[in-house]
C-alpha cells in the first residue's frame, strides 16, 4: 500500500490507513452503487423517470491517455427553464382558479390535467415537505410530490390546521405594480435626483439627508416637486434622518456570512444560520438590472424570516445607477443595512470599473458612497481587497478617506485582485488596517476553516470575522468558532444538512420540475465545495489547512467515501443512499 499510494505536494496530510489510490477509491465506490435490473439489462424499456442518465467515471488506465481538456465547455446542452417540460399545464388551471384563463385563446398551455399527467415525469416520493409544513403546495398537480396532496379527481388538497398556524416566512418581494413602473422607467427618485444637482453643479456633497427632502415633496432649491403622495404625512416624510438618527447596528464581535454568488442562495444562508451565523447578506446584485426591475435580480434580495441581521449588497460602478438603487430599496425592502461591492476580481465587473474597479477610482467611489448615504436610512458598509495589483496595496490608502464619507463598516479580503486564491490571506496587512480604521469597525476575510484560524484572527486588531470558503466546505464553522472545538461530524450529520438545504431550496424554488431541477444544481454546486471537506478524525495534523488538496482516501463508512468524491455521478448516489437509509 505505500508504494501504491503517493501523496502529493500541497495535500492535507492524512492517517495512512485511510490513504488509497484513485482506481481503488473508484472501485469501492463503484461496489456500492445500485445494480440494474435484469429487466434493464436486457434491453427493456422502462416509463421515463424524468431523472438524468448517470455517466461512467473514467480512470486513468482507461484508453489512451489523452491530455485533458481545460476551459470551459461552451458545446454542452444548455436547459432553459421552460424546456424541462414539454406541454407545461396553465398556471389557471394550476392555481385552480373558477375564472377563465389568464390568457384567453391565445394560451399555449395545456388545460387538462388527465393530459398533463400522462406526461408529466414521475413523483420522486410520495411526501411533500411544502404540504408536510404549511399544509398545502401551491405547486398542485405539477408538483414532483404530488401523491401526498392530489385527490383521485386530480383536486389539489389542503390541511386547514396547518394552513392556519403557518405564516409568510420570506420578505422583499417584488411588487408587480412597482416593476412596471420600473420596466416604464416611471419610478421617481427625488432624494437621489436632489443629490446628483450638487455633484453636475461640482458643490461638496453633504453626508446626511436634511438638504435632500424627498417625501414631503420638495427639492433642495425649495420648489414643489410634482411627486404624488399616498396616505397621511407623517414626520418622517418632512423632517428627514440626521446621520446620528439612522439605524444603529452593533457589528462588532460577530460572525459574517460573506455574501457568496451563486453558492450564497437563501436556502444556504438558513442553513448557516442554523449553525450560529450572526449576520448574513445576500448575493451579489446589479444595480442597473434591479433598476429594470428583473425578477431574477430582485430574487437575490429576499430575506427569510430566520436572518435577524441581514444586507443587501450592491454592485455598480456610477454615483448615478448606484443612488438611485439605494433609494429604491431603502423605500421597497426591509434590510438592516447596505454593502458596496467594491471587492469583485471578475472581469466581467471589472473592466466596467465596478468591484476593485472602484477602488482605483476613488473620486466616483466618494461620490457612490455619500450618495447612497444620503438618502439611505441604514447603515452604509463597504467590502474591499488589499488592492488590484500583488505588490501593490492601496486599502490603508483608501480607508482613512472612507471614514471621512460616512460608512458603518468595513470589510477587507486579505488578498489583491490578482492574487485571487494563489496565496493566503494576509493577516498583518489586515491588522495594520483595522488601526487604521478605528473607530470605524473593520471585519477581517481570509483562510478561516477552523476555530484556531479565527482565533488567531481576533488576535489581530479586527472587530469581527467574515467567513466565505470556509462555510462552503463547512457550514458547522459557526458552531466550531462559537463552542471553541473541532467538529468530528459524521456523515449522517453531513446527510442530515444535504436534506435540510433541499428541502429549503424545494420551498425557495419551488416543487415542481422546474423548482427541482433548480434546487438540484445548487446543490451540486455546493456539494464541489463539500467534498473538499477532510473528516476530523481521519486527518493526521489537525486542523485542516484551506488551501490543501484532499487526497484520495477511504471514509469510515461508505457515504462519508462517497462524500469525499470529486465526481458528480458520485454526488448524485448521495441521494439514493439517503432513501435507502431514511
Amino acid at each position: 500500500m505505500e508504494s501504491a499510494v503517493e501523496v502529493q505536494r500541497g495535500a492535507a496530510a492524512i492517517k495512512e490507513q485511510f490513504l488509497t489510490t484513485k482506481e481503488q477509491f473508484h472501485e469501492f465506490l463503484a461496489s456500492g452503487r445500485p445494480r440494474q435490473s435484469t429487466d434493464e439489462a436486457d434491453g427493456d424499456s422502462e416509463e421515463p423517470s424524468g431523472e438524468p442518465e448517470q455517466k461512467r467515471v473514467r480512470l486513468d488506465s482507461d484508453g489512451d491517455k489523452k491530455k485533458k481538456k481545460r476551459g470551459q465547455n461552451k458545446s454542452r446542452p444548455h436547459v432553459k427553464p421552460q424546456s424541462y417540460e414539454d406541454r407545461r399545464l396553465c398556471p389557471s388551471i394550476v392555481q385552480e382558479r373558477d375564472t377563465k384563463c389568464f390568457y384567453g385563446e391565445k394560451c399555449r398551455f395545456l388545460h387538462d390535467a388527465s393530459e398533463y399527467m400522462s406526461t408529466k415525469a414521475a413523483d420522486l416520493s410520495d411526501q411533500c415537505y411544502l404540504f408536510n409544513s404549511f399544509g398545502w403546495c401551491q405547486y398542485g398537480v405539477t408538483c414532483r410530490f404530488a401523491k401526498a396532496h392530489t385527490s383521485p379527481e386530480l383536486k389539489n388538497l389542503r390541511n386547514q390546521d396547518l394552513c392556519r398556524r403557518s405564516t409568510d416566512t420570506v420578505r422583499n418581494l417584488l411588487d408587480k405594480e412597482l416593476q412596471r413602473r420600473l420596466r416604464k422607467k416611471q419610478e421617481r427618485f427625488p432624494g437621489a435626483e436632489a443629490y446628483l444637482k450638487t455633484v453636475s453643479r461640482g458643490e461638496k456633497p453633504a453626508s446626511n439627508r436634511e438638504e435632500n427632502l424627498s417625501g414631503a415633496g420638495h427639492t433642495q432649491d425649495g420648489a414643489d416637486a410634482p411627486v404624488k403622495t399616498v396616505g397621511p404625512i407623517t414626520d418622517a416624510d418632512i423632517i428627514k434622518l440626521r446621520p446620528c438618527e439612522k439605524k444603529q447596528v452593533d457589528f462588532r464581535d460577530k460572525l459574517y456570512l460573506a455574501p457568496l454568488t451563486t453558492c450564497g442562495n437563501l436556502p444556504f444562508r438558513r442553513v448557516c444560520k442554523r449553525f450560529g451565523a450572526d449576520i448574513t447578506c445576500g448575493e451579489m446584485a446589479m444595480c442597473t438590472n434591479l433598476l429594470q426591475g428583473q425578477t431574477s435580480e430582485w430574487a437575490l434580495l429576499k430575506r427569510h424570516a430566520s436572518e435577524d441581521l441581514f444586507g443587501v449588497q450592491l454592485e455598480g460602478c456610477f454615483p448615478d445607477t448606484m443612488t438611485r438603487c439605494a433609494e429604491l430599496l431603502n423605500q421597497n425592502i426591509d434590510v438592516d443595512f447596505v454593502d458596496i461591492n467594491s471587492g469583485c476580481p471578475i472581469d466581467l465587473v471589472y473592466k466596467k470599473g465596478g468591484g476593485c474597479g472602484l477602488m482605483t477610482r476613488t473620486s466616483k467611489f466618494e461620490q457612490i458612497v455619500r450618495g447612497m448615504n444620503s438618502v439611505l436610512d441604514v447603515p452604509l458598509t463597504v467590502k474591499i481587497r488589499t488592492g488590484v495589483q500583488q505588490n501593490c496595496s492601496i486599502a490603508h490608502k483608501l480607508i482613512p478617506e472612507m471614514k471621512k464619507w460616512g460608512v458603518s463598516l468595513i470589510t477587507l479580503h486579505g488578498r489583491s485582485r490578482e492574487q485571487r486564491y494563489t496565496k493566503s490571506a494576509d493577516w498583518e496587512y489586515i491588522d495594520t488596517c483595522s488601526k487604521l480604521a478605528a473607530p470605524v469597525p473593520l471585519f477581517g476575510n481570509g483562510d478561516i476553516l477552523s476555530y484556531e484560524d479565527a482565533m488567531k484572527a481576533r488576535e489581530t486588531g479586527v472587530s469581527g470575522i467574515m467567513v466565505a470558503r470556509g462555510a462552503l466546505i463547512k457550514p458547522w464553522l459557526f458552531t466550531e468558532i462559537k463552542e471553541n472545538r473541532h467538529w468530528d461530524i459524521s456523515s449522517g450529520e453531513r446527510l442530515d444538512i444535504l436534506r435540510d438545504f433541499t428541502n429549503y431550496g424545494l420551498e425557495h424554488w419551488g416543487s415542481d420540475t422546474q423548482g427541482v431541477e433548480k434546487t438540484r444544481s445548487f446543490l451540486l454546486e455546493w456539494l464541489s465545495f463539500l467534498c473538499r471537506y477532510i473528516p476530523v478524525g481521519l486527518l493526521e495534523r489537525v486542523p485542516q489547512k484551506i488551501n490543501e488538496r484532499p487526497p484520495f482516501y477511504m471514509g469510515r463508512d461508505y457515504m462519508e467515501s462517497l462524500m469525499a468524491s470529486q465526481h458528480v455521478d458520485d454526488w448524485i448516489q448521495i441521494r439514493w443512499c439517503a432513501e435507502r437509509s431514511g
